[in-house]
């Protein structure tokens, strides 16, 4: 009998892996989306951060989580800013 996955577990799974939505990103850029978009798009609003910040207040347990979570964002950020700059580099030497 198959047990059901916690969506929770899953979802700091999924945060192991921020190539994988580095490269969903860079596809979009790739497919003429804006990179300053696709930048906020990744980013996490300065509002989110305040709701977690309130949030982690209130349930001290969350804030390893929402941490976590922050550093993965900012690691996806960091991989498709340098897909985007070896784009770059490499349209200049065509």
């Amino acid at each position: 009998m198959a047990t059901l996955a916690n969506p929770l577990e899953e979802t700091l799974q999924d945060l192991e892996f921020p190539q994988r939505e580095a490269a969903f990103f860079y596809g979009l850029f790739l497919r003429g989306h804006s990179a300053e978009e696709l930048r906020r798009d990744i980013e996490v609003p300065v509002a989110v951060l305040a709701k977690w910040d309130r949030e982690s207040e209130r349930e001290p347990g969350l804030r390893p989580r929402l941490e976590r979570m922050l550093r993965y964002r900012q690691h996806v950020l960091a991989i498709f800013e340098n897909l985007i700059c070896h784009d770059a580099a490499t349209q200049k030497l065509q």
